[in-house]
């Protein structure tokens, strides 16, 4: 789970350009996000099947979730 996670937060730096924490902080948003991804996916009924590339997906999408929550909240 360390190792998708962090794949993962490099990934959302990416893809949310602007509102990463620099390459560690982005990698420990990915871990968390992961984590959080595997609690709100399975209870909201979404499965993105099994696998490496599927659990990075679904990690990432958590990390970008994440990044744009941290995000809104740095701003108010």
């Amino acid at each position: 789970m360390v190792a998708i996670g962090a794949i993962a937060g490099w990934l959302s730096g990416k893809i949310m350009e602007g509102r990463g924490f620099g390459l560690f902080g982005n990698i420990v948003v990915g871990i968390v996000g992961a984590f959080v991804a595997g609690l709100i996916f399975p209870a909201l009924g979404f499965s993105v099947g099994g696998g490496v590339f599927s659990s990075i997906f679904a990690a990432t999408i958590g990390a970008v979730i994440l990044l744009f929550l941290i995000g809104l909240v740095r701003r108010g």
